[in-house]
């Protein structure tokens, strides 16, 4: 019996064994270029005002945000929803989040929010109250809300 399950995982999943789960993929850089990147987009994005639907410093929400930032630092072109974007990428347990990941929220019964983990337990986002600002993981509300973290792969 055995053998016949060996030669059935073999024959459905290849030589690599029976595990269905994606390759590891390796955190997106963050070298002090990414980094600079990321602290000019920031100084240039800090309070401007969140707006559903929007994409511009006029009014901003936070999948397009998402989308302007990840096209900045790291050159990769995001869907232009956050129900998309939470599809992308591959599913990062919280213990393993690295700068650039994104971070998906549950805000409502069918509403969901995304943001840029930066490290130290904060992310950056556009904020329905506050525009485009830098919050914290482990903010009552915001922990509350947490439902996964995404690592886009720099291929995308």
């Amino acid at each position: 019996m055995k053998q016949v399950i060996s030669l059935l995982c073999i024959a459905v999943f290849g030589l690599s064994g029976c595990s269905t789960s994606p390759p590891p993929t390796a955190p997106l850089p963050a070298t002090s270029s990414q980094k600079n990147e990321f602290n000019h987009l920031y100084q240039s994005w800090a309070g401007v005002p969140y707006q559903f639907g929007g994409s511009s410093k006029l009014g901003i929400d936070c999948s397009a945000f998402m989308q302007v930032t990840m096209a900045a630092i790291y050159q990769l072109n995001l869907p232009r929803t956050t129900e998309l974007q939470s599809e992308q990428g591959i599913y990062i347990p919280e213990s393993k989040a690295a700068f650039g990941d994104l971070v998906f929220f549950k805000t409502g019964w069918n509403q969901r929010h995304v943001g840029m983990y930066i490290g130290n337990k904060q992310f950056v986002h556009a904020s329905t109250s506050k525009g485009v600002i830098i919050s914290r993981l482990d903010n009552p509300y915001w922990a509350s809300k947490f439902w996964q973290f995404r690592r886009m792969d720099a291929l995308e």
